[in-house]
């Protein structure tokens, strides 16, 4: 594409980070993450919901609740997805308090029907 002169979009990248996730390669995937923010796009949430879900697949469940958080502070309002990726993965990890905790943040802020 950049052959091309053509600027891959934050869809592009979506899809090249999450096929990055899905075949193991989070820290290329990371990589591309904090590439956008460094040219200036901005993540949607739909970025964040795939690197948290890439998180939480390898167990790195600190880093995705700590991605959690930043979404908010760059102006990223986390969804219904993006907690119940998180909760899903930590029920199956037998975290059930963290995992209640965030349903409980989930159902205060509406996110939940």
């Amino acid at each position: 594409m950049k052959e091309s002169g053509i600027d891959p979009d934050i869809y592009t990248h979506n899809i090249l980070i999450d096929g990055l996730c899905k075949s193991g390669r989070l820290i290329d995937a990371i990589e591309i993450f904090q590439d956008l923010s460094d040219k200036g796009y901005g993540p949607n949430v739909r970025t964040y919901n795939i690197i948290i879900n890439g998180f939480c697949k390898e167990g790195l469940f600190e880093e995705a609740l700590a991605l959690l958080s930043k979404m908010e502070g760059n102006g990223c309002l986390p969804n219904a997805v993006t907690f119940e990726t998180v909760i899903r993965a930590l029920f199956e990890k037998d975290e059930n308090d963290m995992a209640e905790k965030l349903l409980r943040e989930m159902v205060a802020r509406g996110l939940l029907n």
